[in-house]
């Protein structure tokens, strides 16, 4: 399912309600992030206090990291490649296990300019969410606009997620 979603609210209001939400459940997050490039554990960091809900954050931009710093299985990047529902899915998984963190975000996707293709085009981004007590979900938005543009987005949403996930 591919979803093209609007922001209407700022990261750090964002960022903000992500850390009221996480305190409030007892939840800390990790993050696992490609595309962003470390955009979401910025975001969350910028906000004071964010040390009592935030444990570490993992940027594993190459397959090579993913696998060694979040478990991803090689079979599983060769098979479906790193923007995918599979690959995401390991990251916050591995990202948990990795951690002292009981929710994560992970996010892998093309910015841009290059590297789409036909069947991943440029703004393709994949981003899971797992916790020690619930199923890992996944979604696979569609983002339009250059490279900073694809990367806010996907900040965005997946701050809106860890809001909606928590819950």
């Amino acid at each position: 399912m591919i979803i093209n979603m609007g922001n209407s609210i700022s990261t750090t209001e964002l960022a903000t309600a992500v850390g009221e939400r996480l305190a409030l459940a007892g939840h800390v997050l990790a993050t696992a992030e490609s595309c962003t490039g470390g955009g979401i554990a910025q975001a969350v960091t910028a906000i004071a206090g964010s040390s009592a809900w935030f444990d570490c954050g993992f940027v594993t931009y190459s397959n090579e990291a993913k696998t060694a710093m979040l478990g991803v299985k090689e079979s599983t990047l060769i098979e479906h490649g790193a923007v995918s529902e599979a690959v995401v899915r390991e990251m916050a998984e591995g990202a948990l296990h990795s951690s002292q963190a009981t929710l994560a975000v992970s996010v892998s996707g093309i910015a841009g300019p290059g590297g789409g293709s036909k069947e991943k085009p440029v703004g393709t981004v994949w981003l899971a969410w797992s916790s020690k007590n619930k199923s890992t979900v996944a979604a696979c938005f569609s983002f339009n606009g250059d490279r900073e543009s694809v990367r806010n987005q996907a900040v965005n949403e997946a701050l809106n997620g860890v809001i909606k996930y928590s819950v």
